[in-house]
C-alpha cells in the first residue's frame, strides 16, 4: 500500500506589491551604448558628407556613370585589400539575392541617380529630396523588419527633416527645380532606403566590410558600360579632380559604407536611418571650411534642428 506524503504548509502566493516584504520591482535594464557603434556613425556621417563637397568639385570633370564608376573601381581595390585575406566564405544560392539587390540599387542606381540629379538641381533642394531616405527606411524598418514604430523615433525623424527643409529654404541658389531632377533625387532616395532594409539580413551572416565589398564589386560590374566614358574623362581630367576621384573611392565609398554597414550591425535600421539628417549640416559646416562658403543663419539654425531631433530618437519610450 502507497503511503501518502503528508501535505506541507501551503505555499503562499508571495509579496504582493505595497507589502514590507515585497521585493523592489527591477528597473528595466538600458542596452549599453556601443562605442565602436557611435563611432562609426559619426565617421559616416562625416565623410558621406564630405562626399557632397567631393562630387561638387569633381562635377566639371566627371559625368554621373563615369564618377560612380571611378568611385566603385577604387573602392573595390581599396576594400578588397582588407577582405580578400580574410575571405573564408563566399554567399552562397539564394544569400546572393539580396547582395546583388543593394549593389545594383545602391552601390551602382543610387550613385548614378544622385549624380545626375545634382546636374539639374541646387544643393538645397537636392538636400531636402535626399533626406526623404530616413523617413522611408523608418516606415519600411517598422513593417518588414519588425522594429516597431517607437514613438520617439517617429517624433526626432519628423523635428530632424523639419531642420532640413530649414537647410534647403535657406540655400543661396534658388533656381526652379528641374522636373527630372526631383524625379532623380526621389529615385535615388527610394533606391537606398530599400538597400538598408535588403542589406540588414545579410550583416547577420557576412562581416560589414565583406557585405561592402560584395556590393561594390556588383555596383561596379553593373557601370562597366561607363568605362570608354571614364578613360576618356580621366584623360582630359585635371590633376586635382582626379585626386578628388580617388578621396570620394577610398573615404566616402570604401570606409564609410563599411562603417555604415558595422553600424546597421548593431543599431535598428530605423534608428541608424535618422542620424542621416545631420549629414546635411554637416556638408555645410565642411563646405564652410574647405570651399569658403558661409553659411547662413537660417544655415546653421536648420542644423540645431537635425541634431535635436536625431537626438529626440535616441530616447526611449516608456
Amino acid at each position: 500500500m502507497a503511503t501518502t506524503a503528508a501535505p506541507g504548509p501551503t505555499p503562499s502566493a508571495g509579496p504582493h506589491e505595497g507589502s514590507p516584504n515585497a521585493a523592489p520591482v527591477p528597473a528595466p535594464e538600458r542596452t549599453p551604448v556601443n562605442k565602436l557603434g557611435v563611432a562609426a556613425v559619426a565617421i559616416t556621417v562625416v565623410l558621406w558628407a564630405s562626399a557632397f563637397v567631393g562630387i561638387r568639385a569633381v562635377g566639371p570633370s566627371f559625368s554621373p556613370g563615369p564618377l560612380t564608376l571611378g568611385r566603385l573601381a577604387i573602392a573595390a581595390v581599396v576594400l578588397g585589400l582588407v577582405v580578400l585575406p580574410k575571405l573564408r566564405m563566399l554567399p552562397k544560392g539564394r544569400e546572393w539575392w539580396p547582395i546583388l539587390a543593394y549593389g545594383v540599387m545602391w552601390f551602382g542606381g543610387y550613385n548614378v541617380a544622385l549624380n545626375a540629379a545634382e546636374h539639374l538641381l541646387d544643393a538645397g533642394t537636392a538636400a531636402l529630396l535626399i533626406n526623404v531616405n530616413p523617413i522611408l527606411v523608418a516606415v519600411m524598418a517598422g513593417l518588414l523588419l519588425k522594429e516597431g514604430f517607437p514613438r520617439w523615433l517617429i517624433i526626432g525623424s519628423l523635428i530632424a527633416f523639419a531642420g532640413v527643409a530649414v537647410i534647403a529654404l535657406s540655400s543661396g541658389q534658388r533656381s526652379t527645380a528641374d522636373v527630372a531632377g526631383v524625379l532623380l533625387c526621389l529615385l535615388a532616395a527610394v533606391l537606398a532606403a530599400v538597400s538598408v532594409i535588403v542589406q540588414k539580413p545579410v550583416l547577420r551572416k557576412f562581416p560589414a566590410a565583406q557585405a561592402t565589398w560584395f556590393g561594390i564589386m556588383v555596383g561596379a560590374v553593373c557601370c562597366l558600360p561607363f568605362s570608354g566614358q571614364l578613360v576618356a574623362e580621366l584623360q582630359q581630367a585635371p590633376l586635382a579632380a582626379t585626386l578628388g576621384l580617388v578621396y570620394l573611392g577610398i573615404f566616402p565609398t570604401a570606409i564609410a559604407f563599411t562603417t555604415w554597414a558595422y553600424a546597421l550591425s548593431l543599431i535598428d535600421a530605423g534608428k541608424l536611418a535618422a542620424t542621416t539628417y545631420l549629414v546635411p549640416g554637416t556638408t555645410i559646416l565642411i563646405s564652410w571650411l574647405v570651399l569658403g562658403e558661409v553659411p547662413t543663419v537660417w544655415g546653421l539654425v536648420g542644423g540645431v534642428i537635425c541634431l535635436v531631433g536625431v537626438g529626440l530618437t535616441r530616447r526611449r519610450s516608456r
